[in-house]
């Protein structure tokens, strides 16, 4: 009967040789499959198998290691994501609620239009008198296509230089606005875009629009993302320019060329152009016809700005920064007084007042004849000097076209 083995029979590792061209002697073999092991003919079968077994050890323990980490950066990318989508939603949640609360941006060319400029002319097309809204100023709407291309490029790379490429929101001047609110207590950074512009002076109520707080800054951003979103770029530039101030109660590109220059905005070279596009960011401190020097230091910015946003080159820049800028303010004279008066008269009774100083105003041509006119006020004025002897002091005139009725002339009460 043979003897049963009183130990379990230990499972033998298979021995290979090693390769007919390598260095290890031929009585040391390789136990395979655990590295750096080798057999070694005089040591016991334990202290081999107790060897391999430290290895195996710490080559398990190296993989628990790495599946505890994997795990560990699963779960902290797990937990950001959970984090971030939870933001977002919020921030969506809060965007939707402001913008319930705001005007809606269909409103603003609605807005935009407040009032306007109507002008009477003489029956040549001269202008005897603009009227003006009392509580606005002077206005005149101009069709972006027709405004100087100087005029455009200058005002885009003053005050909003990637104006076609943002969602009607500076992200970065945003996110410093906020900052500052954070840490200031109020928003003390500017870098408002055109489409953040417009909305503050149309679409917000006067008391808001002087607020420096952040929830201000946040209703004009929503504002501004919708308006970008619903109108195309064109027409938000097209609103801008023809509603921002440029001093002297000139509001808008064409009523202020006409202010500073005596010329339609169509035909402003770059040099003008640089100039009016420096004035919305403080009219009174660049006024021109007071501060020349002030606003030329100015006109010299926007044009660095345009050599900056590659609208002009520096050579171009330059001619213009040295070019003369001659200042022509619109007459303030009055002619014809009595006759525009009349006309002023008939036209509230016509159209009502409202029609004389609100978008698109009007643009009258009378019948007055000017060389007429003219003459009948000197011989007014001759006859009123012959007779000053008899307490005559004033006098009046009217010349009528036999017939049609016209009224060519008009003189005193």
């Amino acid at each position: 009967m043979n003897d049963e083995p009183t130990q379990p029979i230990r499972p033998l590792r298979r021995l290979t040789s090693p390769p007919s061209d390598s260095t290890v002697p031929p009585d040391r073999l390789l136990v395979e499959g655990v590295p750096n092991t080798e057999w070694n003919p005089n040591a016991s079968f334990e202290t081999q198998s107790f060897r391999a077994s430290v290895v195996h050890a710490d080559s398990l323990q190296a993989s628990s290691a790495a599946r505890r980490f994997w795990r560990l950066f699963m779960w902290v990318m797990l937990g950001w994501g959970v984090l971030f989508s939870g933001l977002l939603t919020l921030g969506l949640i809060g965007y939707f609620y402001v913008a319930a609360q705001l005007p809606l941006p269909e409103d603003l060319e609605r807005r935009a239009f407040r009032f306007a400029s109507s002008q009477i002319y003489d029956r040549e097309g001269g202008l005897l008198w603009e009227l003006m809204d009392p509580h606005g100023g002077r206005r005149t709407w101009m069709p972006l296509q027709r405004i100087s291309r100087y005029a455009i490029a200058a005002t885009i790379a003053t005050e909003d230089r990637f104006f076609y490429a943002n969602v009607g929101v500076d992200p970065i001047a945003v996110v410093r606005a906020l900052y500052y609110a954070l840490s200031e207590g109020e928003v003390v950074s500017g870098g408002s875009t055109i489409t953040q512009q417009l909305v503050r002076n149309v679409l917000l109520s006067p008391e808001e629009r002087a607020q420096k707080s952040l929830r201000r800054k946040l209703r004009e951003a929503v504002l501004a993302i919708e308006v970008a979103r619903r109108y195309p770029k064109d027409k938000v530039l097209e609103i801008y320019l023809n509603q921002i101030y440029y001093g002297n109660l000139a509001y808008g590109i064409e009523a202020a060329a006409q202010t500073y220059f005596g010329k339609s905005a169509a035909d402003l070279d770059l040099a003008e152009a640089a100039l009016l596009a420096g004035l919305p960011q403080a009219p009174a401190t660049y006024d021109p016809i007071v501060y020349p020097e002030r606003a030329k230091k100015r006109q010299q910015v926007v044009l660095g700005l345009m050599v900056e946003a590659g609208y002009v080159t520096p050579a171009q820049a330059l001619a213009a920064y040295q070019q003369y800028l001659e200042y022509k303010p619109p007459p303030v004279q009055l002619r014809a007084p009595h006759f525009v008066v009349y006309v002023r008269q008939l036209l509230e009774s016509r159209y009502g007042a409202d029609a004389l100083y609100h978008e698109p105003g009007l643009k009258v041509v009378t019948t007055l004849d000017p060389r007429i006119q003219a003459i009948a006020e000197e011989e007014v004025a001759r006859q009123v000097a012959a007779l000053r002897n008899k307490d005559v002091s004033n006098g009046a005139a009217v010349v009528l076209d036999a017939r049609t009725g016209e009224i060519l002339a008009l003189v005193g009460n």
